[in-house]
């Protein structure tokens, strides 16, 4: 029976450490990218910068939140995903030499 425990261990080291590795170096930088494209995007529709308007500051507001947001799902899914990589790689190998075993068995 195939089992994937060492891949879910895996999943979850490797978004832990992704987790740790966004507060670290992902929260600041997606913040600060997220900030300048709503500039650019408010400087696009408005002409101005930040005018007096509530809807420049709702705009930059929701454009830092997307850079967070995206650079999370960069930080957390890309070594979650690796670490489950590596977990189903073991898993595999577990697989591949239980049987093997077996069949020596029966023989």
């Amino acid at each position: 029976m195939k089992t994937r425990d060492m891949a879910k261990k895996g999943l979850y080291v490797g978004t832990g450490a992704g987790l740790v590795l966004f507060v670290l170096a992902g929260l600041l930088p997606g913040s600060l990218i997220g900030g300048v494209i709503g500039l650019k995007v408010i400087t696009a529709v408005t002409g101005a910068p930040l005018g007096g308007a509530i809807l420049s500051r709702i705009l930059l507001a929701v454009s830092m939140l997307m850079g967070i947001m995206a650079s999370a799902a960069a930080c957390i899914m890309g070594p979650g995903l690796i670490g489950w990589s590596i977990g189903y790689l073991i898993d595999s190998v577990k697989v591949e030499v239980a049987t093997e075993q077996e069949a020596a068995k029966k023989a």
